[in-house]
């Protein structure tokens, strides 16, 4: 019976490219960054999941009062299987990040552009690859009668991008007898463009906002005031130096190190001739699980002090994001072996058990002792302009999804 599904998913070019079309054309934006939600993709996804034959279909909703409605959609939707008592859950987020800076596209971010293997969209790798290929083995399953060995079930959550909060780690709080410790857990989030990567660890993430507070003046007198640009810029050049204090390598990651960037820098005044008096900009600190996030904060804290005490500012500090690392997926782990076996067999790929600085919602299962493996063959473009998948992945992706639903 996967024979016949795997033949089904060879023709399903058009039905990747249509899924692309409907999902690229629904921006998902979390109110964190900007946008209202993820309800009108949600809306989109169950009618075509209840179309594929998805009778079971559960709704979690998350309240948030910031998006219309109130509520944050998740969803989890299963086929069965001939043994009931276990799933093979693929899980899949439905938000995005903005496109950023339009004149970086070549094209309407919102609109699937089609050239030859690949489609330009935002949000066609991160994260339509995961739940399209989902959806053609469900697509499979209908079209030849198949009945699996086990359940398959999608998992469809919001709020991955900015935290999970109203996502997967609120269906763990919620309800969490949805998933059994002998499920199969997939996260096609992660990857590598030759396949060769199951991430089965995550570094530390921990996410900083800094405000910087002086005295705002006219330019031309600055004596009068306290530059806060000034300050913030020379908090943000020391903050790569944490790299000095926290040296320790793991060769299991990529990159080997803990990395600490500035990232966001929010507006502050907005003329020329005046000197600002607040400053906020964010730092993104991803750490090896040999050291704790808490030294880490302490170390950036003490860097502040220095910097108030050169530039006669105040400084606050607000976490955004806080998570220690987890204890990793075994390697050897069901779900890791059964992966690597699946990989081989579609894409003749030998792949190994790696760790990467990037969070996925893995690290909320593996918290809760449920063995969870990230892996996804994706051309590596996610957040960037112009961001591309390519449709032979998405049925490549499918493929594996298959075998590994049929053992």
């Amino acid at each position: 019976m996967s024979e016949a599904v795997l033949a089904y998913l060879d023709g399903c070019r058009e039905a990747v490219i249509e899924l692309q079309r409907g999902l690229v054309a629904i921006p998902a934006l979390g109110p964190d960054n900007g946008g209202e939600g993820e309800a009108a993709k949600y809306a989109y996804v169950r009618d075509y999941l209840q179309g594929l034959g998805f009778a079971d279909i559960r709704d979690i909703p998350a309240p948030d009062a910031r998006v219309p409605g109130g509520q944050r959609p998740n969803l989890a939707a299963v086929l069965p299987g001939m043994d009931a008592s276990r799933t093979l859950w693929v899980i899949a987020h439905l938000d995005i990040v903005p496109p950023g800076d339009l004149a970086l596209w070549t094209s309407d971010p919102y609109q699937l552009v089609v050239d030859g293997d690949l489609i330009f969209g935002r949000g066609v790798e991160d994260n339509h690859q995961a739940l399209v290929s989902a959806a053609m083995v469900a697509g499979g399953l209908k079209a030849t009668g198949g009945v699996p060995p086990i359940n398959f079930g999608l998992v469809c959550v919001a709020d991955e991008e900015t935290g999970s909060k109203y996502g997967l780690d609120y269906i763990l709080k919620s309800a969490p007898e949805l998933f059994k410790p002998t499920d199969l857990i997939l996260v096609p989030d992660s990857g590598l463009p030759d396949g060769s990567m199951i991430e089965v660890a995550e570094k530390s993430m921990f996410w900083l906002k800094v405000t910087v507070l002086g005295k705002q003046c006219h330019a031309s007198v600055p004596s009068q005031g306290v530059n806060t640009l000034v300050a913030a810029a020379d908090f943000i050049l020391r903050v790569r130096g944490l790299k000095d204090d926290f040296p320790a390598t793991d060769a299991m990651f990529d990159p080997p190190v803990s990395t600490f960037e500035p990232t966001k820098k929010e507006a502050n005044v907005e003329n020329v001739n005046t000197v600002p008096g607040r400053d906020v900009f964010y730092v993104d600190c991803r750490v090896l699980p040999v050291y704790q996030v808490d030294a880490v904060y302490a170390r950036l804290k003490a860097i502040g002090e220095t910097v108030a005490g050169r530039h006669g500012v105040r400084i606050e500090y607000e976490v955004v994001q806080m998570e220690q690392a987890t204890a990793p997926t075994d390697p050897e782990s069901e779900i890791v072996t059964r992966l690597r076996r699946a990989i081989r067999e579609v894409y003749d790929v030998s792949a190994r058990p790696m760790g990467i600085g990037g969070g996925t919602v893995a690290a909320y299962l593996r918290r809760r002792g449920l063995p969870a493996a990230v892996w996804a063959k994706i051309m590596h473009n996610a957040h960037q302009p112009n961001e591309h998948a390519s449709i032979s992945n998405c049925i490549g992706d499918a493929k594996v999804m298959a075998r590994l639903l049929f053992g």
